[in-house]
C-alpha cells in the first residue's frame, strides 16, 4: 500500500512541475519578444514610431507580469517547494520564487508605468545628447527616479531603495560585496595611475590615427567576429548608438558603432559586444523559456564580454594575429606593428571624458561616478536638475578634467533612459570576475597566448561553455564562480593582472 500511494505524489509532483514549467516558458516568451521590439527601437525602427512601441511595451510588460504573479503561479511554488525535485528543478523553483516575490509585491499599474515610460525615455535622452540639452531629458528622468524609489519601496521597505535595486541586476552579491569592491579598485588603481602618469614611457598612441570609411569599419568588424567565431546562423551584426547585444541562445544580436576617426574603438566594441552574444549563444538550447537557459546576471554577463574585449582583444598575442587582416581592410595600417597596435588598445589616458572610450583602468573611476551619483539620486540626497555639475565636479575629482557639454557628461550613457539604477556596479565586477575566470583557464588549458595568436579560440570557449554558459541560472554567483575557478570571488586576480601588464608596458619595476 506504501508503494501505492507514493506513486500518485509522484504522479502529481510531476504534472506540477510539467504546468509551472510551460507557465515559466510563456512568461519567458513575453519577455522574449518585448527584448526583440526593443532591439528594433534602438536600431531600425522609425523615429516617429515611439507612441505606438512604448505601448506595445508597456503591454507585453502587463502580459508578463500578470502571468508571473497570478494565484496560479504562487500556488505552483508552494506546492513544488514542499516535493522532491531534482537539482535543475530545485534551480528553476528557486530563481522563479525569487522573481515571484519581488513581482507580487509591486503593483501591476507600477510596472506598467515604468515600462511606458522608459519607452518615452529613450527618444528624449536620444535628443538630449544630440542638441547636448540636459533639460530635454531632465523631466523624464526624475519621473524614472520617482517611478524606481516607488519600486523599491514595494520590494522591501525596510531596505537601502538602492541596495534593492542593485539586486535587480545582481542578486546573489549583495550591495556591500559591490562597494567593497569598488572601494579596493579605487584605492589601488589611482596610485598606479599616478605611476603611469609620472611614467617617462611614451606609447605608440597614434598607430591608428587617421580617417577610417564606415563600411570598410563594417567590414573588419565582420572579420572581427569570424575569427572569434561567431555564429552568423543564429546572430547579425548592426550599428546603434549606445552598442549592445540581446536575443537568446537561438538568436543572439551584436551591435556595434563606427568612428571615421577612431578605429579601435569599434574592434573593441565589436569584440566586447560578441563576448555578450557568445555567452548567450553558449546557453543550453533545451533550457530555453526556463532559467536554466538564461544567464546568470549582469556581473556573470559582463565577465564574457570583458574578457573576449579585454583579455583576448587587448593582448599583445591578438594583434600579432589579427594586424594582417585589418591591413588588408585599411592599407594606411602597413606600417603599424603589432606592438604598436598593442600599444595604442592599451594607452592609459585620464583626460578621456567617455566611459565606453575609456582605457581598461581608469574606467573603472568611471563607473565609481556613475555610482556615487546613482546612489545619492536615489536616496533623495541629489536633486536630478544639480546632476550635471555635480557629475562635471566629480570629473574633476576623479580625473582631473571637466566635461564642456552634457553631452559628452552626463547625457553619454543610455542606462538611465531604461530606468537602469543599480546596473553600473556590475560592469566593474565583470572586470575583476573576467580576471578570475582567465586565470582559472589557464590554469586548466596552460598559456593561451600561442591560441589567441593563431586565432584559435575553440579551447578557451570551450572552457567557458563547460564552466559558466552551459549551467544557465543553475547555480548561484557566489557557486557558479566557486565551481569555475576554485574560488570564492576575488579582485586578486584582476589586480594582479593589471600590475603585471601595465607595469611592463609603462616600464614601472
Amino acid at each position: 500500500m506504501a508503494t501505492d500511494q507514493a506513486e500518485p505524489e509522484g504522479d502529481g509532483t510531476e504534472d506540477a512541475y510539467e504546468r509551472f514549467e510551460e507557465r515559466v516558458q510563456r512568461i519567458s516568451n513575453v519577455s522574449n519578444a518585448a527584448g526583440v521590439l526593443r532591439w528594433d527601437q534602438e536600431v531600425v525602427m522609425p523615429e516617429a514610431g515611439t507612441p505606438a512601441r512604448a505601448q506595445q511595451l508597456s503591454t507585453l510588460s502587463s502580459i508578463g507580469h500578470e502571468l508571473l504573479t497570478a494565484d496560479e503561479t504562487g500556488d505552483l511554488l508552494e506546492e513544488l517547494e514542499d516535493s522532491e525535485l531534482s537539482g535543475e528543478q530545485e534551480a528553476v523553483v528557486r530563481e522563479i520564487r525569487r522573481q515571484y516575490d519581488r513581482e507580487t509585491s509591486v503593483p501591476g499599474e507600477l510596472v506598467e508605468e515604468i515600462s511606458e515610460t522608459t519607452a518615452n525615455a529613450h527618444p528624449k535622452w536620444k535628443k538630449a545628447k544630440e542638441e547636448d540639452d540636459f533639460e530635454e531629458f531632465a523631466p523624464v528622468l526624475e519621473k524614472l527616479v520617482e517611478l524606481k524609489r516607488e519600486y523599491a519601496e514595494h520590494v522591501d521597505p525596510d531596505a537601502d531603495p538602492y541596495a534593492v535595486l542593485f539586486s535587480e541586476y545582481e542578486p546573489y552579491l549583495d550591495l556591500e560585496t559591490a562597494e567593497r569592491v569598488l572601494e579596493r579598485l579605487r584605492d589601488e588603481l589611482v596610485p598606479l595611475i599616478d605611476a603611469i602618469d609620472d611614467s617617462d614611457v611614451d606609447l605608440a598612441t597614434d598607430a591608428f590615427s587617421g580617417e577610417f570609411d564606415d563600411d570598410d569599419q563594417e567590414a573588419l568588424a565582420r572579420d572581427v567576429l569570424d575569427s572569434l567565431g561567431y555564429d552568423w546562423d543564429r546572430g547579425r551584426l548592426d550599428t546603434a548608438p549606445h552598442p549592445f547585444s540581446s536575443g537568446t541562445q537561438f538568436d543572439a544580436r551584436v551591435t556595434t558603432r563606427f568612428d571615421e576617426e577612431d578605429l579601435l574603438g569599434s574592434i573593441t566594441s565589436t569584440i566586447h559586444e560578441f563576448g555578450h552574444a557568445n555567452y548567450t549563444l553558449g546557453l543550453p538550447d533545451d533550457g530555453y523559456g526556463t532559467p536554466l537557459g538564461e544567464s546568470r546576471d549582469l556581473s556573470v554577463h559582463e565577465s564574457q564580454s570583458r574578457l573576449w574585449e579585454n583579455h583576448v582583444g587587448r593582448s599583445r598575442p591578438f594583434w600579432e594575429g589579427f594586424l594582417p587582416t585589418a591591413r588588408e581592410r585599411f592599407p594606411g595600417l602597413a606600417e603599424v606593428t603589432p606592438e604598436e597596435a598593442y600599444e595604442a588598445a592599451n594607452q592609459v589616458y585620464d583626460d578621456n571624458l567617455i566611459r565606453v572610450e575609456a582605457d581598461e583602468l581608469t574606467y573603472h573611476l568611471h563607473i565609481v561616478i556613475r555610482f556615487e551619483i546613482e546612489r545619492e539620486l536615489i536616496s533623495g540626497d541629489l536633486a536630478v536638475e544639480d546632476v550635471p555639475e555635480v557629475w562635471n565636479d566629480k570629473y574633476e575629482e576623479y580625473l582631473g578634467v571637466r566635461p564642456e557639454t552634457d553631452a559628452e557628461g552626463c547625457l553619454q550613457d543610455i542606462h538611465w533612459s531604461h530606468g537602469s539604477f543599480g546596473y553600473f556596479p556590475t560592469y566593474s565586477l565583470g572586470s575583476v570576475l573576467a580576471a578570475q575566470l582567465y586565470a582559472a583557464a589557464e590554469d586548466e588549458l596552460g598559456d593561451l597566448s600561442e591560441d589567441i595568436r593563431d586565432g584559435e579560440f575553440d579551447e578557451l570557449n570551450g572552457w567557458l561553455r563547460e564552466n559558466v554558459h552551459q549551467h544557465g541560472c543553475r547555480y548561484t554567483t557566489p557557486e557558479l564562480i566557486e565551481r569555475a575557478t576554485g574560488e570564492s570571488f576575488t579582485a586578486d586576480y584582476f589586480l594582479e593582472y593589471v600590475d603585471e601588464k601595465y607595469g611592463d608596458l609603462y616600464d614601472l619595476s
